[in-house]
């Protein structure tokens, strides 16, 4: 790594999101070093980001942001200057059966960090920027009209969306209270290549391979919308080297599905692809009891980051999603593996 380049922190750089947020700094951004900082859980995957590992402005640090003496020992060797924070625990069913989990790695990991940079930054904060990056069920569940935008009031309904809505409010006091530069973005539901397959797509993608059910919460009715991972990673890319100091952005991708319509489609592309007869993966959709505290709708306004920004999602859902089972049906030994890790 050289001397003289900015130092950034990428933390859960080996998870989904975090992933191809290091790919693009790491390949676009030669002049800057880039340090991913993840604890290698079940959903940190090394192997997501092979193609770079050997390049000279990318180092991986294995560590907890759980253990503030770790994060203090590495502020001190390689001086970050800027952190954009990913990792956390982000599977909603996991929060209801595991809540403390997601306190101490969504909540305290988040104030560690913010405590260490503000140690290590003192009162100088040239150069210096903290970027959380959160998510919209933070703003709770909306009616069958209406969008999320910036001005919505926070009204979490589960134990994950919680602790982000705390992870949240800590950011901003840090920057209220000791003047911390920081910018938050809240984005809608991600899906893409490296998933791990516990979150929907990845999960029903490979039980029609292995003609297994497709469990669908309730009446299926519950609407999401759908973020192409890689135009997540350009849309944080744009607010970290574009955006207000203490702004909040929505990233959306402007694709609002119900859940069994999404289902329906993800069954007829994976078919198509395979050469199944019509039909073949649709008849594996059972429908189960609901989950606890299961928000009805999720939808945002992203208007902001296009209007002030310029970002805009590239593909639309049913492009995104073909590209998505075309990666995942390419690359099933990548499935096995992290499915036994």
């Amino acid at each position: 790594m050289e001397a003289n380049k900015r130092n950034i922190l990428i933390t859960g750089g080996c998870g989904f999101i975090g992933s191809h947020v290091v790919r693009l700094f790491v390949t676009k951004y030669p002049h800057y070093n880039i340090y991913n900082l993840d604890a290698l859980t079940y959903a940190g995957n090394p192997a997501n980001l092979e193609d770079i590992e050997q390049m000279s402005n990318y180092k991986l640090l294995v560590a907890d942001i759980r253990n503030a003496e770790v994060l203090e020992q590495l502020f001190s060797e390689y001086n970050f200057d800027s952190v954009i924070h990913l990792a956390a625990e982000s599977h909603v069913d996991r929060s209801i059966t595991d809540p403390l989990a997601f306190v101490t790695t969504n909540v305290v990991g988040t104030v560690n960090l913010l405590h260490t940079a503000k140690k290590h930054w003192g009162t100088d904060f040239t150069n210096k920027l903290f970027y959380h990056i959160s998510t919209d069920e933070v703003y709770g569940t909306l009616g069958e009209s209406g969008f999320f935008t910036e001005e919505t009031a926070y009204d979490p309904n589960s134990p994950y969306s919680a602790s982000k809505a705390s992870s949240d409010h800590f950011v901003r006091a840090y920057g209220e209270t000791y003047k911390m530069p920081y910018v938050i973005s809240n984005c809608s539901n991600n899906y893409g290549p490296n998933q791990f397959p516990e979150k929907l797509i990845p999960l029903f993608i490979q039980n029609c391979l292995d003609k297994k059910s497709l469990p669908v919460y309730g009446d299926g009715n519950y609407t999401r919308d759908w973020l192409y991972v890689i135009d997540h990673a350009i849309a944080i890319d744009t607010i970290f080297h574009k955006g207000k100091i203490s702004e909040t952005y929505n990233i959306g991708g402007f694709n609002e599905w119900k859940n069994i319509d999404l289902v329906r489609l993800l069954c007829k592309q994976v078919d198509q692809k395979l050469g199944n007869p019509e039909g073949t993966s649709e008849k594996l959709i059972t429908f189960v009891t609901d989950r606890p505290g299961h928000d009805f709708r999720y939808a945002i306004d992203a208007s902001k980051i296009n209007a002030e920004l310029g970002w805009k999602p590239s593909v639309t859902f049913e492009e995104g999603l073909s590209k998505t089972i075309d990666w995942y049906l390419s690359n099933r030994l990548w499935l096995e593996q992290v499915k036994s890790k």
